[in-house]
């Protein structure tokens, strides 16, 4: 027999050599770091970087143009020359190392790290902070920054040119968080390193350099052991809603389980009426955008009203329109919850829905579930009986009407 013949020879392009050494106060850490910059061949680096460093490697100058850093890496790897990038801190962490790992595969990577400024900050300041959540401003929103130091009892917050140590500060008063206690650190590990115990008043009202971590100390909903607590099926007094147009909130809870919330992701709540889904979703997970969907401008009105008052309406879209034509402009969803609409919206957003994408709807009608039933995977009645006194005399429980929660993958 006659061997099939092979398709023509593929060659991979030459793959580079790349070394991250991480940086502090001009010194690296460990004999692997120091060797890594004697034996480059191409040192990239900052000017005060570059100056701190004996090499006689070609040098490159790092700058906000990471296209350059990557034609210079593929250059590198072309001729076969070594390369060492050099960077501040831990550049793993909110650093260089993301970028060149999300945008070159044609790279031998290696990473040699030296304390990252958040573990300094929290070192200088003599706490620990295993039990810190920590969010970057540097070239982000404070909105995403806001909302984790109102959830969560200890914050370290990266600053940058575009969101300084003073912004956040102002940010934190004009959100009502004034009784923090806030650590600044900054131009850590140099000679004129300084640390800052302030207030949000003294933050807003100082001039700590641009490139700090703020430790924010005090925020956060707390249990007795100080630990952030996650509340769901929020009390119906808790939301503004007209004539009882709202979801229970063990209905709700229920539903929020089943959208299994994903940080960072888009949520319809459709036919939203008091928003109390897309609210209560929203204070979940952080970095979720809620889309809030109603015909009737008063629902919409209130729905705006409590995305304020729960301090996520930076978060909640509002839109009035009616469905589903309304929803072909809208961002396509990762999760929707439908409290109100027939199955034609049902259908509109499980197409819009993309794989692994979660819809979940609820009912009074055991028709219309039943319909819905068949459209998606899962179906269940909630029941549920309150007590109430019996004038003197005891207790009762009193039933309300159940409601059927159907729910389904993409």
């Amino acid at each position: 027999m006659t061997a099939p013949a092979s398709g023509p020879a593929r060659t991979e392009p030459p793959r580079a050599n790349v070394t991250v050494v991480g940086v502090v106060g001009g010194e690296v850490f460990g004999t692997e770091a120091l060797e890594a910059i004697r034996d480059a061949q191409v040192l990239i680096a900052s000017p005060r970087h570059h100056d701190r460093v004996d090499s006689p490697a070609r040098r490159v100058e790092l700058t906000a143009d990471l296209a350059a850093l990557d034609a210079e890496i593929t250059r590198a790897g072309r001729d076969g020359e070594r390369v060492c990038v050099l960077a501040s801190g831990d550049p793993g962490y909110f650093g260089i190392v993301r970028h060149l790992t999300d945008s070159n595969d044609t790279m031998n990577l290696r990473v040699l790290p030296a304390p990252s400024s958040v573990s300094l900050a929290f070192a200088r300041a003599g706490l620990s902070w295993d039990d810190a959540f920590v969010v970057s401003a540097h070239g982000r929103p404070l909105a995403p920054v806001l909302e984790a130091v109102r959830r969560h009892p200890k914050v370290a917050v990266l600053t940058g040119p575009a969101a300084p140590p003073a912004a956040l500060g102002a940010a934190l008063l004009d959100s009502g968080m004034t009784s923090l206690e806030v650590v600044v650190a900054s131009r850590l590990g140099e000679a004129d390193e300084t640390l800052t115990r302030t207030d949000p008043a003294g933050l807003a009202a100082g001039d700590a350099p641009a490139m700090s971590v703020v430790i924010c100390l005090g925020g956060g909903t707390r249990g007795g052991d100080g630990a952030p607590v996650l509340r769901f099926g929020r009390g119906t007094d808790e939301f503004a809603h007209r004539g009882g147009m709202i979801t229970k909130p063990e209905v709700r809870a229920i539903a929020l389980a089943r959208l299994e919330l994903a940080w960072g992701t888009t949520l319809w709540d459709l036919g939203a009426g008091s928003g109390s889904v897309g609210i209560e979703a929203a204070g979940l997970a952080a970095d979720l955008r809620v889309v809030a969907v109603d015909v009737d401008p008063g629902a919409v009105s209130v729905i705006r009203s409590n995305s304020l008052a729960h301090g996520v309406s930076d978060r909640v879209r509002v839109v009035e329109g009616r469905m589903p034509s309304v929803l072909d402009d809208l961002p396509a969803p990762d999760r929707v919850f439908v409290g109100g609409g027939g199955l034609d919206v049902i259908d509109a957003a499980w197409e819009r829905l993309g794989p692994g994408g979660v819809l979940v709807a609820t009912f009074v009608s055991i028709e219309r579930a039943l319909a819905a039933r068949e459209r998606l995977d899962d179906m269940a009645t909630i029941r549920v009986e309150r007590a109430s006194p019996i004038g003197g005399v005891g207790t009762r429980f009193v039933p309300e009407n159940p409601v059927h929660i159907c729910w389904g993958r993409r």
